[in-house]
Order: C-alpha cells, then sequence, then structure tokens
C-alpha cells in the first residue's frame, strides 16, 4: 500500500509555482531595465551640457565644458563625505 508521491505544485496553477530562479531573473530584468533608463538620462544630460563655461580658480581663471565641472564637483563631493564619514565614524 505505497501512496504516490506528489510533485510539489500539484493541482496548483503553473502563475503560482514560480520558483525563486523566476522571481530573481524578474527583479534582475527590472534592475538591468532601470539601470539603462539611468544611463539614457545620464548621456543625455550630458549632451545637454557641452556649452563651455567660465571657471573661476582661487588664482586666475578658466573655461570648461559644463558637463566637466558638473562631474568634477560630483566626484569631490563624493570623496569629501566620504572622508568626513570615515571620520565620523572613528569617534563612535
Amino acid at each position: 500500500m505505497s501512496v504516490p508521491a506528489q510533485t510539489p505544485g500539484d493541482g496548483q496553477p503553473k502563475a503560482d509555482r514560480r520558483t525563486k530562479a523566476d522571481r530573481r531573473s524578474r527583479r534582475e530584468r527590472l534592475h538591468t531595465g532601470a539601470l539603462v533608463v539611468l544611463a539614457v538620462l545620464i548621456t543625455l544630460f550630458a549632451v545637454l551640457n557641452l556649452d563651455n563655461v567660465k571657471v573661476d580658480w582661487i588664482f586666475g581663471s578658466g573655461h570648461a565644458p559644463l558637463i566637466i565641472v558638473i562631474v568634477i564637483s560630483l566626484l569631490v563631493g563624493i570623496v569629501l563625505t566620504h572622508f568626513a564619514e570615515r571620520r565620523t565614524g572613528k569617534r563612535r
């Protein structure tokens, strides 16, 4: 008198039997799509900000494309934030 083994999901609709791999792949597709949209927006931002602007330094001034000024400002902000967070972390 043996009872036949049932496989998980028997009698359930196919949509309810999705595996973690299926959900992960959907999440990965959404993540990839979001990154593509972000890349397109960054590219548009860069293309629209190619005008030369005057940059005033402590000593003198110069001209540079606006996107370069924006990227350098972003990088300086990231570096300063990194060091500020490390310094705060040592105090705690």
